[in-house]
């Protein structure tokens, strides 16, 4: 009888999702009818008509602003890394109030009302007659009016993005539970499939978009663009009962500073021996996931220290922290690191919109006497790289890695960006040897012929770099986001899809800033690496000293990957208690 009865309460247990989240009607979700792939599928349909806006628009805005505004390159480049710059780094305010004040689904509704004003500014500049840039085809000077327009249309979708970027990823998450085998499962195959879709609507907007933006206008381009957002916010809203939320638990910093003061505060106590002798709320009294002691960073563990003299008394969070805030505060830390190092990725990302597209440019574009190839769309190669390998990794990869090492994932978050990683070197080094031998045929047909326009070298030479750097994504970038999805506190899951963004907006940063150093630096010696057009540069130097950073910069990764310790949950039911399996899991780099 008994037995039957656990097999009941196991059942009804399977029923509901108790992970902390709450259905429409902010009641236990039935894990029949909310989350998973139903859910999922609302929210990859509005992130790739996000993607599809974004990637349009910045893949041909240098183009607008100096033929159509008439911008001198410096000051539309400068434009263009500002808004590039605003994009990337407004996330983490989003993700922030979306974490502690207005929860995600709130945060990502209203921020897609905000791009979509701004899709909708960007069309009315290019059709209403007063905020046209003039009335002729050809702008001697776009009117002042168009100016304001057409920049204030794009930070709306800047201020769009901080909310939808970093909400969106972590709410598409949030409907698979963790505490369930299969939706764990189905969990990481997430990541996959959304990159998947972010790397076909690069694809679309790099070559579809840019095409009716050349031929038909930003104007078509414009309405299309906000038609498609319109509708897939529409279809967003219509599926909130499908989904799975979760409520905002206040300052996500405070009890982060909690535990820090209160460390402080007992520095001379010694940690105790037997980890169960810290401080804990039983699993009964709390919602959400509580976390295990881990050996690492063993000083704040102290916070967690009941002293003898409050003993009985009620406890202030600013003197006594429980066992899971102070494993939050360990994983914050341990991110620092793991983001510096991901910054050289964010580097390799940005040669393939910047100095990537200038070689393009310099090489023979023709498919045919009457079809080129835009310079900006050879970037797809990269998207088409990713959308071969995804389906690869995901469906014959990771189920043969799992039956290797045992183990979910197949291969472990550090492990996978490690790939990627590697990948970014062979990038950098393949770009390298690619340009030396544009330089040399260059110089062979100055030398034969004098000075010459004709580009003989085919731009497909450019595809291997491409491909490799598409392949390469899918470890590196995928298991990024994975990992600030992961790796962070339960609730500060939109913040850490933030940080992730943030690597490639500070990597493009730090890419323009050593392109700055290395100008200044070699133009002492008489000819800069970075020269006024490709042709005269050596950009092929450029390539080896990133692929020497990048060497570096792995070698410090495999050294902070080995010693590092995940998060480590406290499991129910079924499923083997996460502190009695290792309380720290190594990263083994075999």
């Amino acid at each position: 009888m008994e037995q039957q009865k656990e097999k009941r309460e196991e059942s009804e247990q399977e029923k509901w999702v108790y992970d902390g989240s709450v259905d429409s009607k902010g009641r236990v979700p039935l894990r029949s009818s909310t989350g998973v792939w139903i859910a999922s599928l609302f929210v990859l349909a509005i992130e790739f008509s996000e993607r599809v806006s974004y990637f349009g628009i910045a893949a041909n805005l240098i183009s607008y602003l100096t033929k159509v505004m008439n911008e001198d390159l410096k000051t539309a480049a400068k434009n263009v890394n500002y808004w590039a710059g605003t994009t990337t780094l407004m996330p983490l305010i989003g993700g922030f109030l979306a974490d502690a004040y207005t929860g995600r689904f709130p945060m990502v509704l209203f921020s897609s009302l905000v791009y979509l004003m701004g899709l909708c500014l960007l069309t009315m500049s290019q059709y209403i007659p007063s905020l046209k840039p003039c009335n002729t085809k050809t702008c001697l000077q776009p009117r002042k009016l168009h100016e304001v327009a057409f920049f204030l249309a794009l930070y709306c979708i800047s201020l769009g993005t901080g909310g939808f970027k970093p909400c969106l990823e972590s709410f598409g998450a949030d409907q698979f539970d963790e505490d369930n085998v299969e939706e764990r499962k189905k969990k990481l195959s997430f990541f996959n499939w959304w990159n998947f879709a972010l790397c076909f609507a690069l694809l679309l907007g790099a070559t579809v978009i840019v095409y009716v933006q050349d031929v038909c206008g930003w104007g078509a381009a414009s309405l299309i663009l906000t038609i498609l957002m319109a509708l897939c916010i529409i279809a967003f809203y219509v599926g909130k009962s499908f989904y799975r939320y979760r409520r905002p638990e206040g300052n996500t910093l405070k009890p982060i500073l909690q535990v820090l003061t209160a460390a402080i505060r007992k520095r001379k106590l010694s940690c105790p021996s037997n980890p169960a002798l810290l401080y804990e709320v039983p699993m009964s009294d709390t919602t959400g996931r509580l976390l295990c002691n881990t050996k690492n960073l063993r000083f704040l563990d102290k916070a967690a220290i009941i002293e003898d003299k409050h003993v009985g008394e009620k406890h202030s969070p600013w003197r006594l922290a429980t066992v899971t805030r102070v494993e939050e505060t360990k994983l914050i830390l341990n991110i620092i690191p793991i983001w510096l190092t991901s910054l050289s990725t964010g580097i390799c990302v940005a040669q393939a919109s910047t100095l990537f597209v200038k070689q393009a440019a310099a090489m023979n574009l023709k498919l045919s006497n009457r079809f080129t190839i835009p310079p900006a769309s050879i970037a797809s190669a990269a998207a088409i790289g990713t959308l071969i390998f995804i389906p690869i990794y995901d469906m014959i990869i990771v189920p043969i890695m799992r039956k290797l090492t045992g183990s979910e994932r197949g291969i472990s978050i550090l492990r996978r960006i490690s790939i990627g990683y590697t990948f970014s070197v062979i990038v950098m080094i393949v770009s390298a040897l690619v340009e030396a031998k544009r330089l040399k045929m260059h110089e062979q047909e100055i030398l034969r012929r004098g000075e010459t326009e004709e580009k003989l070298m085919s731009v497909f030479w450019l595809v291997p770099q491409y491909l490799i750097l598409g392949f390469g994504d899918s470890f590196s970038l995928v298991g990024l986001q994975e990992y600030f999805y992961d790796q962070v506190p339960d609730s500060m899951r939109s913040v850490g899809m933030a940080l992730y963004l943030s690597v490639i907006g500070v990597g493009s940063f730090l890419s323009s800033f050593l392109i700055y150093i290395v100008d200044h630096v070699t133009e002492k010696n008489g000819k800069s690496w970075i020269g006024k057009d490709i042709n005269s540069s050596r950009l092929d130097r450029f390539y080896w000293m990133l692929a020497v950073i990048n060497g570096l910069n792995l070698c410090a990764y495999l050294y902070l990957a080995k010693r590092y310790a995940y998060k480590s949950v406290k499991r129910t039911g079924n499923e083997i208690d996460g502190c009695n399996r290792d309380g720290v899991e190594m990263m083994m780099m075999a």
